[in-house]
């Protein structure tokens, strides 16, 4: 009875303690390495999800813009933007010009430009685009549009020669680079002129 006794209050040995610590050392580190990782990502997911929101206002922009405003110009590789002030559609454009809802026909100086530039980046104009330092870059640095992306401008001649409601269609198509991760994105949207040009 006295050996049993004796055995029972003995105790662990001190290499099942190391083993035990052991074993919860790598449970705890493989937790925090799983936690970590998770946080990391949520940063990356965080910061892709600001470079898309950035482009979907940027979207928002346009399209709200187009929406209200008249005279479309669609800007070719062969525009020297000095006679914007006309309309005129196409395909594959690489800008468009127009005035804005309280823009003016005479004058030249208050009409609106958007454009991509041949780095990826669209910027725009709120007075006319013969200064190039009226131009602002919209699209973050992270941002760079491909050059299969385009507007594409419908029905803007004039009346008399046209019976079609005025129409833009924007397609943007690139990738954005964060922390050395290239992401693809696609944006879509058509836009058509509210006030009545039919």
């Amino acid at each position: 009875m006295k050996k049993i006794f004796l055995k029972m209050k003995r105790g662990y040995m001190i290499i099942e303690t190391m083993v035990a610590v052991s074993l919860f050392i790598i449970i705890v580190m493989s937790g925090m390495n799983a936690l970590l990782n998770a946080n990391l990502l949520h940063q990356k997911s965080q910061s892709m999800r600001s470079v898309m929101d950035n482009l979907s206002f940027i979207m928002e922009d346009i399209s709200k813009n187009l929406r209200t405003g008249y005279n479309y110009y669609c800007i070719t590789g062969s525009d020297d933007l000095s006679n914007v002030s006309t309309r005129k559609s196409g395909q594959s454009c690489w800008g468009v010009a127009f005035e804005s809802a309280a823009g003016s026909t005479s004058n030249p100086n208050d009409q609106w430009v958007y454009y991509i530039d041949n780095f990826g980046k669209i910027f725009k104009s709120t007075q006319g685009p013969y200064v190039v330092s009226n131009f602002v870059q919209l699209t973050p640095d992270e941002v760079v549009i491909n050059s299969v992306s385009s507007f594409s401008v419908l029905g803007a001649e004039s009346i008399s020669t046209n019976q079609q409601q005025p129409f833009v269609g924007i397609k943007l198509v690139g990738s954005i680079t964060f922390k050395n991760i290239i992401t693809p994105f696609s944006l879509q949207t058509s836009i058509s002129q509210r006030l009545i040009d039919v």
